[in-house]
């Protein structure tokens, strides 16, 4: 990957989830990286609501300028965010929010994601209805293309339906995301997939697309997986 990763997708994709998963694991493998929680449009499910978690494995967390407290989340972005931008030693994954508005916020710090140190990765949640066609899927990719100004430049596919996922669901929606990457000219760089159906998919199924396991960091007590 490069060093600066721009996690996208609609809501429901469960690019939160993901951004948390995947900051977790580049810390097994880099000294320095940072987790950027720049979606400030939905109150649920982000990915600084494990910031505690990812510190204490070392993980820098930055989101908005006043800290982190649900009920006073207001959308205003701290300037430190610059930093692990701006430091080269540092891997980073930035969660941003959902649509075109939400990631309009990416707007502020484009000097640091139009060159070669970076990309934006699109997540595929067949699942969810407004992408769970290709059309669909095509029409987000493009506005937050067009808001951003930032080509989308690999495609993961996390279809799941929460605790009733099925292998099933996961190669639809390798299939469909397969397609999406096809007409704008992209890898699919990933499938996830809970652990518990992991040995029910094969790579070869997925034209050797790596399967990858993810573990649940941001399901709330009453969210039954």
């Amino acid at each position: 990957m490069k060093r600066i990763r721009i996690i996208a997708g609609h809501y429901g994709s469960g690019k939160s989830e993901l951004s948390v998963n995947l900051a977790m694991a580049l810390k097994d493998e880099y000294d320095k990286v940072a987790l950027v929680d720049l979606d400030i449009a939905n109150p649920y499910f982000r990915s600084r609501e494990r910031q505690k978690t990812m510190e204490e494995k070392g993980i820098k967390v930055y989101h908005n300028a006043f800290g982190f407290d649900i009920t006073q989340d207001l959308p205003a972005i701290s300037a430190a965010i610059k930093a692990p931008l701006e430091n080269k030693d540092y891997k980073v994954i930035i969660d941003l929010g959902g649509d075109d508005s939400g990631a309009r916020v990416l707007n502020q710090f484009t000097e640091y994601l139009h060159g070669d140190d970076s990309e934006m990765i699109f997540v595929i949640n067949i699942n969810r209805v407004d992408t769970s066609t290709v059309e669909g899927c095509l029409y987000h990719i493009n506005a937050i293309q067009a808001e951003t100004g930032l080509k989308v430049k690999g495609i993961i596919n996390n279809s799941n339906m929460l605790s009733e996922t099925t292998a099933e669901d996961i190669k639809k929606g390798y299939a469909l995301c397969n397609e999406v990457a096809k007409i704008i000219d992209v890898p699919v760089i990933a499938t996830y997939c809970d652990r518990n159906i992991l040995n029910k998919i094969s790579v070869e199924e997925l034209d050797g697309i790596e399967v990858t396991p993810i573990d649940l960091f941001l399901r709330p007590s009453w969210l039954q997986y």
